[in-house]
């Protein structure tokens, strides 16, 4: 896969590709966090038409202007007037485009994957969310973990849900075309229904199979972000008692003793849970 995952979400499908995602309506922003790059839409600008062709004319006006004067220097009149024009057509479509709802468009590379059903989108935003939380306990984790490895395993973990998900996708559709049959007047005997019958176990032994491996990323994901965060929250916990243990040490006049909590149990899990990942 690409060094990169972008990935754009809009209401009605969610595209994932080794390339830049594309609006064909509206805009949107590139937000990148290590290697994965979202695509945020941004909501429609709230200008009537009225307003566009206000603008517009407030900058064809000065650029008709400029025009003539550079056409009375002796310059050729026609390359300032067909910029011009070029800017106020760009101009216009710009505002236009920035008024719609923001919607990306399908990649054709074959390797892109588009998330349509809403079953898989919301399983694969999900992912996207938890990776977030993911990423957020780095810095507190220092050096259990390669930050540079850790987000490569955790974007291909991305890559890899999205192409199962693209899969069971694929695979509802076949599943529901398939269930039409069993309902089709045709004789028991037929073999027509026994090769029905035969696609339709292999339908149902892949989706068990799709699904069952993209659970395991999607724990896998989940267990690396819970058992982050548990770290972090125990080292918060451990500080404030070494804190209290000083505190009390003060007041009562009783050392305080060398040792603090052990977080080797922890540290253990954190470094499983990204093992885990990364199988």
């Amino acid at each position: 896969m690409s060094v990169d995952l972008h990935i754009g979400a809009d209401s009605e499908k969610v595209v994932i590709s080794a390339t830049r995602v594309r609006t064909r309506a509206g805009r949107a922003r590139s937000r990148r966090t290590g290697s994965m790059v979202e695509a945020v839409p941004r909501p429609p600008a709230v200008r009537t038409r009225e307003v566009r062709i206000v603008r517009t004319a407030r900058l064809a006006l000065p650029l008709l202007f400029a025009s003539a004067l550079l056409s009375a220097t002796g310059l050729t009149w026609w390359l300032p007037a067909t910029v011009s024009a070029a800017l106020v057509v760009w101009f216009w479509r710009w505002q236009a485009r920035a008024a719609q709802i923001a919607a990306f468009a399908a990649p054709r590379d074959p390797e892109s994957r588009v998330l349509w059903t809403e079953p898989e989108r919301a399983a694969f935003e999900r992912a996207v969310t938890v990776s977030h939380r993911v990423r957020r306990t780095w810095p507190a984790l220092g050096d259990m973990i390669d930050p540079g490895l850790a987000d490569h395993t955790l974007t291909r973990a991305l890559d890899e849900l999205a192409g199962l998900l693209a899969q069971r996708q694929e695979l509802r559709r076949v599943r529901a075309g398939l269930d039409a049959t069993r309902d089709a007047d045709i004789p028991a005997d037929s073999p027509a229904r026994f090769a029905a019958d035969a696609q339709w176990e292999r339908a149902d032994e892949l989706w068990r199979e799709t699904g069952a491996a993209a659970n395991r990323i999607l724990r896998a994901i989940d267990s690396a972000a819970r058992a982050g965060e548990s770290f972090i929250r125990e080292q918060q916990v451990a500080a404030t008692a070494r804190h209290a243990e000083r505190a009390l040490a003060r007041v009562s006049g009783v050392p305080a003793a060398a040792s603090g909590p052990e977080l080797a149990d922890r540290t253990d899990a954190v470094i499983a849970a990204y093992r885990e990942l990364a199988a």
